[in-house]
């Protein structure tokens, strides 16, 4: 374990490869399809013997570049940060990226190609699916759905027992006490439905 590939080359992706470092992987190699200095997909498409793990934000555009990549015959990797904890009953979806002081506690599980981001508690027995955006310091409490393509902006919190459907956006700090249906951007204490995700 040596040498890893970071789909991403911008804020997030800086974050993932000092998680990559922290994990043991001493070559950092970033991908950017961008006009810039770093190598493209296509500059890389034969290494297939090297893991790829993603710092692309948008979970849309993680969404197809993990489609491209498994695609393409690669190793995705999934990365947790040494400090977070994590239950032994914890399922991790592959591609999924665990930041520092994370926690995530008994039988929660963690879709496929999802941010955990810092600072987040994540209780029992949740659902996150995949392709989720978990914004830092969240707090979910127990018996979450967060279902797939949904951010939930940085410093919210979710009561217990709710489901909050698929491609929503919940805006930062917000409180939420109802179940959310799909395709809702919302905000707020009380958190209340501002419009459609289109």
């Amino acid at each position: 374990m040596d040498k890893i590939y970071i789909y991403g080359a911008s804020g997030h992706g800086l974050v993932v490869a000092d998680m990559a470092k922290a994990s043991g992987y001493s070559n950092i190699i970033y991908i950017d399809d961008g006009e810039n200095e770093h190598l493209s997909f296509e500059d890389m498409r034969n290494n297939t013997h090297i893991p790829i793990a993603f710092g692309i934000g948008d979970n849309k555009t993680r969404y197809l570049l993990f489609k491209k990549v498994i695609d393409s015959g690669f190793e995705v990797a999934t990365l947790i940060h040494p400090s977070a904890i994590i239950s032994p009953s914890v399922s991790i979806g592959i591609g999924s990226v665990i930041m520092p002081n994370v926690v995530i506690n008994a039988k929660s599980v963690i879709g496929k190609c999802t941010i955990i981001n810092s600072l987040s508690v994540i209780e029992h027995e949740n659902i996150i699916e995949d392709f989720v955006h978990i914004s830092p310091n969240v707090a979910l409490s127990g018996d979450i759905t967060v279902q797939a393509f949904t951010h939930i902006g940085i410093g919210s919190c979710v009561k217990q027992g709710l489901t909050i459907g698929q491609h929503c956006i919940i805006g930062a700090g917000s409180v939420v006490l109802e179940n959310i249906e799909e395709n809702k951007v919302c905000f707020g204490s009380p958190c209340k439905i501002i419009r459609n995700n289109k």
